[in-house]
């Protein structure tokens, strides 16, 4: 028992050593710092610091010692980078984002898109947000929606981004790197599935349910009660409403929207057969134009990281060290890279905010490719 308690109080010696030359080693950092803000250079020198790492680990006497010895290093000059980066901004070195500010939004003769038919949920959507005579259209997919406004065609676009049940719509992330479109505001609204077939259908006529692919996965627990339903994936669910009613097939159902049952003069079967009955889906309002609202709060950026262990962990202490909290992150496979990926981080803040100065300035300089969607 002595022995050990003697071992504890050397690891307690080392450790306060550790602290002395960890604080004395920060103080020096500050003092570069203060020389690259005078100089104008980079605070982030990938080959000296990999150069560095590298001569370190070979002091180790054992592969275990030089990775501990490398993920130390790394951890010791990421955290020295940090600093660095608050210095600047300290020193009234920021980048503007070069986001037009405005008091609301002009919605005004604004012409809004929207991806489907009569009675989708991007449609419903778009009311709730822009009100219920709203000038809004249709187009038949989501990549058309971001052309319009891409083109002038239309001012604003209303696009799924969420589901609480089915996850993310992937395809939507990836237009945003696609597009230079911006985020200007969010609309969340219930989502209540129906099953519908033409008058006077019954569950047992029914051979066939067409609805697009989210609406299926976030029916599966009503669907596999009848395992016996040929399951069809059509591109929206008030399309599916639409195909039923043309079709007249009594053998047919859709799983959509009741409103789209009243539209297209269907019988609803079953009402809110959705798994989760708390279903819900976030949408975005996305403009060609790089605007947001004077108080908008909340930053939706995408990034790319060295392809390399731990590079994913030292993006994120970028929020982590400036108290900047995140509220959603998502990964989405790169183009023509296999297995390597794209991030796109929701998080609380202004561009106003020193901390998220901090953080942007990090991210800019650390990720291989960085862009901001928007601030809403």
């Amino acid at each position: 028992m002595e022995d050990l308690i003697k071992l504890r109080e050397s690891i307690d010696q080392i450790d306060k050593e550790i602290v002395r030359l960890y604080t004395q080693r920060m103080g020096i950092s500050e003092k570069v710092a203060e020389y690259k803000i005078a100089t104008g250079k980079k605070v982030f020198d990938k080959e000296r610091e990999n150069s560095k790492l590298d001569n370190l680990s070979k002091l180790a006497v054992d592969d275990f010692m030089e990775h501990g010895i490398r993920e130390l290093f790394e951890q010791i000059v990421s955290t020295s980078r940090k600093k660095q980066y608050q210095l600047m901004t300290e020193h009234g070195i920021v980048e503007k984002e070069n986001f037009t500010e405005v008091e609301k939004l002009d919605f005004s003769n604004a012409k809004i898109v929207f991806q489907g038919v009569e009675g989708a949920y991007s449609q419903l959507a778009m009311k709730t947000y822009f009100g219920e005579n709203c000038n809004g259209y249709n187009v038949d997919t989501w990549k058309d929606a971001m052309e319009e406004i891409k083109c002038g065609n239309a001012d604003y676009a209303v696009l799924p981004i969420e589901n609480s049940s089915a996850g993310i719509v992937s395809e939507n992330y990836d237009l945003l790197v696609e597009y230079d479109n911006y985020i200007v505001d969010e609309q969340i609204i219930r989502i209540d599935h129906s099953l519908m077939g033409i008058p006077g259908a019954k569950l047992s006529d029914i051979k066939t349910v067409y609805s697009h692919p989210q609406a299926l996965m976030q029916c599966s627990d009503f669907l596999d009660e009848h395992r016996e339903w040929n399951r069809i994936s059509l591109k929206n669910t008030a399309f599916s409403a639409k195909k039923v009613k043309d079709d007249g097939d009594i053998s047919q159902a859709a799983i959509a929207s009741h409103i789209s049952a009243d539209i297209y003069g269907l019988e609803v079967l079953e009402n809110r057969i959705q798994n989760n009955k708390n279903n819900a889906t976030r949408f975005i309002i996305v403009t060609s134009k790089k605007i947001c609202r004077r108080n908008s709060d909340r930053i939706s950026i995408c990034f790319e990281t060295p392809h390399k262990s731990g590079a994913l962990y030292h993006m994120l202490a970028h929020f982590i060290y400036n108290g900047v909290n995140m509220l959603n992150i998502q990964s989405r496979p790169i183009p023509g890279k296999a297995w390597e990926y794209r991030f796109f981080v929701d998080f609380e803040g202004r561009f106003s905010d020193t901390a998220v100065q901090n953080a942007l300035r990090g991210l800019k300089e650390e990720t291989a490719s960085l862009k901001v969607l928007g601030t809403y």
